[in-house]
């Protein structure tokens, strides 16, 4: 089932997406060599309540913070705690609100310190594939022309595709219809219609696609290989004037 919504639904969801934004901004100054990525937490925690929103991802399926911060080798879900960032390293960071009934949804890799030429370039295309994915969600087009912008770019700059772990839809519920995957042929799926929300998250390996699951705290995603991943996400609506990113600030 597709849910799409009206233009009042879309006001609250922008409201919601400036909160994102906010956080995202407000960790974005904080990283820093030397920081603990529990610091990190506190810091989106600080502004999601000041803006008088809620962090949609604590507590949710027992999620214990309410952002992600993985670093490195780290795809998605790492749990913030006492790591220090080093020079060098890279981190993304993920970050859902809930206000007035709607949910926002946004991620961003970003480097700490001076970081070797791989991990800017990862950063990069990674950050150009969310471009090209948000590109394609126009009406008219298929669900699955956004996954097949992603990856035809990813992939021709030399990196992988994580397959595991895809976008979804977003708006009242956190994950709503429909899966959004980074990868597949074009032309495929639902037809994209004006008000539809959706969450477009690309996640990026530097080497394989595999991932594994942190057998101790149950949610952190690293790539099998041990190199380096990315990851960027907007929470878009389609409109018939394109792509909107509600997760923006203005």
């Amino acid at each position: 089932m597709i849910i799409l919504k009206s233009k009042r639904e879309l006001a609250l969801m922008r409201k919601a997406g400036r909160v994102v934004a906010a956080a995202l901004a407000a960790v974005e100054a904080a990283v820093a060599p030397g920081v603990k990525t529990v610091q990190l937490d506190r810091v989106a925690a600080a502004e999601i309540a000041r803006l008088g929103a809620q962090p949609a991802f604590l507590g949710y399926h027992g999620f214990p913070a309410s952002i992600c911060t993985s670093v490195n080798d780290e795809v998605v879900h790492g749990v913030p705690g006492e790591r220090v960032l080093e020079e060098g390293d890279i981190i993304s960071i993920d970050i859902g609100a809930y206000l007035a009934g709607f949910y926002g949804d946004a991620a961003v890799t970003l480097p700490v310190g001076e970081v070797g030429p791989g991990a800017q370039h990862l950063i990069g295309v990674t950050r150009i594939a969310l471009a090209r994915g948000i590109a394609a969600a126009v009406p008219g087009n298929r669900l699955s022309d956004i996954g097949h912008a992603v990856q035809a770019y990813v992939e021709a700059e030399g990196c992988a595709v994580v397959r595991e772990y895809v976008g979804h839809g977003i708006g009242r519920q956190m994950h709503e219809p429909l899966q959004v995957p980074n990868f597949g042929p074009a032309g495929q799926g639902a037809l994209l219609k004006a008000g539809l929300t959706l969450a477009i998250e690309p996640m990026v390996n530097l080497g394989g696609a595999p991932v594994t699951v942190d057998p101790v705290d149950g949610w952190t995603v690293r790539t099998a290989d041990g190199t380096l991943s990315a990851h960027f996400e907007h929470t878009i609506a389609v409109t018939d004037d394109g792509p909107e990113v509600l997760t923006r600030a203005d």
